[in-house]
């Protein structure tokens, strides 16, 4: 079925999967913008709404200057994203992600408020090795590009990550870490955390609810009225899934951290 034009239900509002730890923390109402649907509204009309709301945030898949260019003078904060396949040449070239830089950040920035990129979605749990290994090589060049533009320190560059990172994570209390992914992840959150960037995961109790199909789990889901479930390991009641699976970041750092120190 065709999607509706209505710009309300293009934005199917969902917090963005950004969560900071190693940057400062702060509060924020985000949405993801998704492209992928018939009978978009044109991006004036989706910025016009955003304006006309307290959304402070605004996840892009891609870095479609339409888009970008709509949302000049808002102060909304921008992610952009660069694809998967730009990966292997982020990497290997330089030049390329100064390219990539000067193309999807430079005519836009300051007035359109680009904060954060995305080099690649859920690359760490792909099985494409190759593509893991090249990953944080293309986040350095892509760092050093902006770097050099003199915008380190305000552009944050970062990855996002599926759940599929943990092998556990119900309750968050117990949640543990691939461990074939120790190693690259480690190098990962020591430069999240030299350039004070975010570590960004896309949080979806959908699919906890299609893993456990109870109809008290579709309510845990969707922040209707249940019971909540209490953390065995913690004691802490949770009301909704989506903020089981971001606590489980918060708990997961504090206990990776002290980890890190004795990798």
């Amino acid at each position: 079925m065709a999607a509706t034009s209505n710009p309300s239900f293009l934005l199917c509002l969902s917090l963005i999967t950004t969560t900071i730890y190693f940057a400062d923390s702060q509060s924020f109402i985000g949405v993801n913008y998704g492209q992928v649907a018939d009978n978009l509204p044109p991006p004036s009309a989706t910025a016009n709404l955003l304006k006309s709301t307290s959304i402070g945030k605004l996840r892009l898949y891609n870095a479609d200057p339409s888009i970008i260019k709509s949302l000049s003078n808002s102060g909304i904060g921008i992610t952009i994203g660069a694809a998967n396949g730009d990966i292997p040449i982020l990497a290997s070239n330089p030049n390329s992600a100064t390219q990539w830089v000067n193309s999807n950040v430079l005519p836009y920035y300051p007035s359109s408020n680009i904060t954060l990129i995305t080099v690649g979605n859920e690359v760490m749990t792909s099985g494409d090795n190759a593509l893991i290994s090249n990953l944080l090589p293309a986040i350095q060049n892509v760092q050093n590009a902006l770097n050099s533009a003199s915008l380190g320190g305000k552009i944050k560059v970062s990855t996002v990550h599926s759940m599929a990172v943990l092998t556990q994570s119900d309750p968050p209390s117990s949640g543990s870490f691939d461990p074939n992914l120790k190693d690259t992840m480690k190098q990962m959150l020591e430069f999240l955390k030299d350039n004070k960037a975010p570590f960004t995961i896309n949080p979806y109790p959908f699919f906890a609810y299609q893993s456990d199909p109870r109809s008290e789990t579709l309510a845990f889901c969707l922040f209707q009225p249940n019971s909540g479930r209490v953390d065995s390991g913690n004691g802490k009641l949770y009301t909704n899934m989506f903020d089981a699976q971001v606590s489980w970041q918060f708990l997961f750092f504090s206990f990776f951290y002290v980890e890190m120190l004795t990798f």
